[in-house]
Formats: C-alpha cells, sequence, structure tokens
C-alpha cells in the first residue's frame, strides 16, 4: 500500500539536534572511520502532490567535522582535506526530486566541496511523519551516496609498505534526517 505524501506538504526546517549527516571511509584499508559535522541549516519544500516540485538545500560548516579524533580532525580541515579557512562551507542544492518507490525518493543535485560542484543522487527513504509534543508535524528521511573524493579536489594519501593506501577515495555520505514543518 503506497502512502499518501499530500498532508505533508509544506516547508521544512532541519531540526539539527535530531539529524545526522555523516561520512564513512575506509582508513588503512582495513577498517572505517566514521564521523559527522555537527553544524549545518537546511531546508526542504516538500510537494506531496507533485513530488518533482520538491526541493532541499543544504549548508555545512566545513569545520564541524568529527571523526572523534581531535588530530584527525585537525587534519582533516587543513588544505590536505577540506580547506576549512579558503572553503568554510559544503553546500548542497536539489536540481530535481522524484518518487522511485512507495517510500524511496531520489534526490538528485548539485554538491560543492571546496569550490568543486558536482551532481549527486541521493536515495532518501521515508521514515515515517509524527506530532511531536509541542504539535508540530516532523518528518523523517534516510539515504546514503558513495562520492569519490578525488573528483572534489581531496587528493591526500598515504601508501602502505603492505600496499594500498592509508585513506580511501570512496567516501559514503550518509543522512538520517529530521524536519519540522513551518507554521
Amino acid at each position: 500500500m503506497s502512502t499518501d505524501y499530500t498532508a505533508l506538504t509544506g516547508t521544512y526546517t532541519l531540526d539539527t539536534a535530531h539529524t545526522r549527516i555523516g561520512f564513512s571511509a575506509r582508513h588503512a584499508m582495513v577498517t572505517k572511520v566514521r564521523g559527522s559535522f555537527n553544524d549545518f541549516t537546511g531546508t526542504a519544500v516538500v510537494n506531496g502532490e507533485n513530488p518533482s516540485q520538491s526541493s532541499v538545500q543544504l549548508t555545512i560548516e566545513a569545520v564541524s567535522i568529527d571523526t572523534r579524533n581531535e588530530q584527525r580532525d585537525g587534519h582533516l580541515r587543513t588544505n590536505d582535506f577540506l580547506e576549512v579557512e579558503k572553503y568554510p562551507q559544503i553546500t548542497f542544492a536539489s536540481t530535481s526530486v522524484e518518487q522511485a518507490g512507495d517510500d524511496v525518493f531520489r534526490v538528485t543535485g548539485d554538491l560543492t566541496i571546496k569550490d568543486v560542484t558536482k551532481p549527486v543522487t541521493v536515495d532518501f527513504e521515508y521514515q515515517g511523519s509524527a506530532k511531536d509534543p509541542f504539535g508540530n508535524t516532523r518528518i523523517g528521511f534516510e539515504g546514503s551516496v558513495g562520492i569519490v573524493r578525488s573528483d572534489f579536489g581531496i587528493t591526500f594519501n598515504a601508501a602502505l609498505e603492505t600496499g594500498g593506501v592509508l585513506v580511501s577515495d570512496k567516501v559514503n555520505l550518509e543522512f538520517e534526517i529530521s524536519a519540522i514543518k513551518n507554521a
């Protein structure tokens, strides 16, 4: 049975306290390092009758990168990786939204990291909606997408004695979204 999304039509603001914008990358070819960005803003315009009229905007403060290791985070902020002083924000602006399944919405847009803009497509699975204790309508979505960091000019690496490299070129971006409908 397909969900009726018409009641969800409106403009939403990301609830930063209940949203995670994360990533994972393979480290030393044997494990994954996971992290997140802790400072971001975003809005979504949802058109439940015609999803193609929906849109998403996201701005991430690059300096807010957090892998729970201060030394690593410091390195990720340098010219080797994000160059946060020169490129303080990572942005995403949707160019199209389509319903790709009963509860799946395919969001395509322009991802900008370090002044390089590339198209990415994320399939978001609708997690549901609810009225919270304050009377707000909340919606939830989860999605992820793999990107190639060298496509965005992030090329730092180190060879390992055993072969391979220190940091994978592929990075998975992970989104666990909670958004509140604007009054």
